[in-house]
């Protein structure tokens, strides 16, 4: 993997804010228009890049005028619904919230007979695919993506609480169904890369500083299963994946990413998120040559001192390895989180940057 290690790339920072955060910041509401009106998009998109450069410019984020771009996804919040409304589900919109697909609670029946769906012609991608037709044919270009989310994220959707029972009690079911899902997302993923130039930014903005063209695959769900069932049900159904998407990474936003790291290693995982409480340095030595995202507590980021953080920064980064291939983040911070906060974070990371360029 090639990974520009200039001063400014060094350790890159990303920050993503909670939907209440905009909307109370900058007086964004994401309701539907958010997501699947054009002009609210671009329009939502140029307001993001001023309000980040105003803020913190320092840390490289914004621009200082911003101009209008053909946008297909907001690259500047964190949240999918693609994967789950191309299922079936419903989806809640909020002014102040991210986009919840409303649980299906299919029947064994009907999970026996689910089929994939063809994405061009089901709702939302039927919305989005003549923008993204009338956006290119207009600039010539298209920029941005959506989250398409993850196999057992987008599973609970159809299955709620049943789907954790049937991986012991109907193993080939789940199989089946995360295989259906598993070729859904790729698909979807690689349509869209092909016509943006990314899949996954809309997932964790640090893509986009590492390699735009990472697809990242979002395991939030997978520490409710025991590593070894991870390992038994879902690792192949993501290996197979990986044949057909790479460079391929993996969004690990849990706790304890060390209990999954070595079942990770045997995929080839050139990012990975690291879910904050996770073991750093037992995490690097089952994965030595991916690139760590280093995630910080958005709850701690909210609650705590700058000292604190700056503490907590300082850990992170201290047992990261060689610090090419390791960004420090936070993400869905909520309103109220105070820039003091964020501006402790940075200075230990730059400090880092100093040690790194000697």
């Amino acid at each position: 993997m090639s990974i520009n290690t200039s001063a400014q790339s060094m350790i890159p920072v990303e920050l993503v804010f909670n939907p209440n955060w905009w909307n109370r910041t900058a007086g964004i509401s994401f309701d539907r228009s958010f997501y699947l009106n054009t002009q609210k998009r671009i329009e939502n998109d140029v307001l993001m890049r001023r309000v980040l450069y105003q803020r913190f410019s320092e840390f490289g984020l914004g621009e200082p005028d911003p101009q209008p771009r053909p946008v297909i996804g907001s690259m500047h919040v964190a949240g999918g619904f693609i994967i789950p409304a191309l299922l079936g589900a419903e989806i809640s919109f909020a002014p102040d919230a991210a986009p919840q697909p409303l649980p299906l609670h299919l029947t064994s029946e009907q999970i026996d007979e689910f089929k994939k769906p063809n994405f061009y012609n089901t709702w939302p991608m039927n919305e989005l695919i003549p923008q993204m037709d009338a956006l290119e044919t207009k600039w010539g270009f298209l920029v941005g993506d959506v989250n398409t989310d993850g196999l057992l994220n987008a599973a609970y959707h159809l299955y709620g609480n049943d789907l954790f029972t049937d991986f012991y009690e109907a193993p080939q079911r789940i199989q089946r169904l995360l295989n259906l899902i598993a070729e859904l997302i790729v698909d979807v993923s690689d349509y869209v890369r092909r016509r943006t130039g990314s899949c996954s930014i809309s997932v964790n903005r640090m893509i986009e500083r590492v390699n735009p063209r990472t697809f990242l695959h979002a395991n939030c769900s997978v520490p409710m299963v025991s590593p070894q069932g991870y390992r038994t049900m879902q690792l192949p159904i993501e290996q197979q994946m990986a044949q057909r998407i790479q460079p391929f990474g993996i969004h690990h936003c849990g706790d304890n990413l060390q209990r999954y790291a070595n079942a990770y290693a045997e995929l080839p995982v050139t990012f990975i998120d690291v879910g904050w409480g996770s073991d750093i340095a037992a995490c690097r030595q089952a994965l030595p040559n991916a690139f760590f995202n280093l995630r910080l507590s958005p709850v701690r980021m909210l609650t705590c001192t700058p000292q604190e953080i700056a503490t907590d920064t300082e850990s992170l980064l201290s047992a990261a390895g060689p610090l090419a291939l390791a960004g420090v983040c936070c993400i869905n911070m909520d309103y109220g989180t105070p820039d003091e906060n964020l501006f402790a974070m940075y200075k230990v990371i730059e400090r880092f940057r100093g040690k790194a360029n000697i």
